[in-house]
């Protein structure tokens, strides 16, 4: 995949901060096993003293925000931490779901090495809110608005919802297949059929936090060409 110069990502910029639209398939930062490009190492490329304020997960598309000065970074790190940063996700997931500000109050423990498990007596304090934008025959298009910011924590809120998003294997989402909705679907022969998404479909939409002089900067950011083709096709084949 062919990453855009870090430039070409920039949905919003000042003397403070960048908010970017993050490709799906590159990481926030370095993993552990390192060599790879990442948000952070392309943002310092850019700017040498960008600080990025929060993360998303390698196979999450969608606004990110970076910080240029230590007091932007310093500002935007309190909002995280007192809940003022406002974050909109959407993501497809499996099944029809009918969510009106459905909320899931189910507390999250980091086991560490990236594995998160609902646990009710060790677990932290975490909150989700859900709202269906848009029903297809198979799939829904929802929205999620955390209200707190622990790891995967909407992708395991939805899987307790029976609702696990779209190709995120870890919490139970299976590949959408186009020839489980399209009437009529064949395969040429030899041919092998591929997932109409290679990641699980979860997109930062948008963010909203305060500018050092307090005004609130509200970004959003479009969908990348896999989530958009996704919905695409299901527009056309899955109504």
């Amino acid at each position: 995949m062919k990453i855009p110069s870090f430039k070409d990502l920039i949905l919003f910029e000042n003397d403070e901060v960048i908010v970017i639209n993050k490709p799906p398939l590159v990481a926030s930062v370095d993993e552990r096993t390192g060599g790879e490009i990442n948000m952070l190492r392309m943002a310092k490329g850019y700017w040498d003293d960008a600080q990025i304020c929060h993360r998303l997960d390698k196979e999450t598309s969608g606004a990110l925000i970076f910080a240029k000065t230590p007091e932007a970074y310093r500002s935007i790190s309190m909002q995280f931490e007192h809940r003022e940063v406002k974050k909109i996700y959407h993501a497809v997931i499996d099944g029809t779901h009918a969510f009106d500000n459905k909320l899931v109050d189910l507390p999250i423990a980091n086991l560490g090495k990236g594995n998160v498990v609902i646990d009710k007596y060790e677990g932290k304090r975490a909150e989700t809110v859900f709202t269906a934008i848009k029903f297809y025959k198979h799939f829904t298009l929802v929205e999620c608005l955390p209200k707190t910011g622990r790891m995967h924590q909407i992708r395991i809120h939805l899987a307790t919802q029976r609702a696990s998003i779209v190709a995120d294997e870890m919490y139970g989402g299976k590949y959408p297949m186009l020839s489980k909705f399209k009437k009529g679907y064949r395969l040429a022969k030899d041919e092998v059929e591929q997932p109409l998404i290679r990641r699980f479909a979860l997109h930062a939409y948008e963010v909203s936090f305060k500018l050092l002089n307090g005004e609130i900067l509200t970004v959003k950011a479009d969908y990348p060409k896999d989530f958009a083709t996704l919905l695409k096709l299901l527009d056309k084949f899955d109504m």
